[in-house]
């Protein structure tokens, strides 16, 4: 018992060194075993919220499609539907301040309880046009679930209603979140490295 918990913990140690993408290095920053606690936590909230309901969650593609499969499992609403749009604002490692859909939405929103799904919530820009672009379509509700949020960025909008992890306007990467389309499949999120 003793020799498996020490694998485990070795393990997390050398999955968790530092990754270098496009010839910068990111550290560590949130492990894998925190986000999944974390994820069943704000699965439980929306599940209470959501009881009784058929909400359809919006996932926000590509950033978010991690984190939702994770989450929408972890809720567990038996009547819970799932969709996706897709939206982009960022080019390297910098929002481009313009959104440009790029893939949008086929459902029927009018009188549905809609949740958002979203990996992270800077500058608030992706956030509030896809709210309004959704009011459009006379949902009966519409909150929003973000892995990630940074209140430092924040410049147009409001936090969103469950947030998994306030962190610092860092820019970060894993789980979902790349740099140019890259390391979106790291199981952990690390954070670039300052020199």
């Amino acid at each position: 018992m003793f020799g498996l918990h020490y694998l485990c913990t070795l393990e997390s140690l050398i999955l968790m060194e530092e990754v270098t993408y496009q010839g910068l290095t990111f550290e560590p920053y949130i492990k894998r075993d925190d986000i999944a606690a974390r994820v069943q936590s704000l699965a439980a909230e929306i599940k209470r919220d959501y009881e009784g309901m058929a909400p359809l969650f919006l996932c926000v593609l590509n950033g978010s499609f991690i984190f939702a499969a994770d989450l929408f499992r972890a809720c567990d609403l038996h009547d819970a539907e799932i969709t996706f749009v897709r939206f982009k604002s960022y080019e390297g490692m910098s929002s481009t301040g313009q959104v440009k859909q790029v893939m949008g939405l086929t459902e029927d929103l009018t009188g549905r309880d809609v949740l958002i799904v979203e990996d992270i919530i800077d500058s608030g820009v992706t956030a509030t046009q896809l709210r309004e672009e959704l009011d459009k379509h006379n949902p009966k509700s519409v909150k929003m679930v973000s892995l990630l949020f940074k209140p430092e960025a924040l410049k147009i909008g409001s936090a969103p209603e469950y947030v998994g992890f306030e962190i610092p306007n860092k820019f970060i990467l894993g789980y979902g979140l790349d740099l140019d389309g890259l390391a979106r499949n790291l199981p952990d999120i690390y954070v670039l490295k300052k020199d």
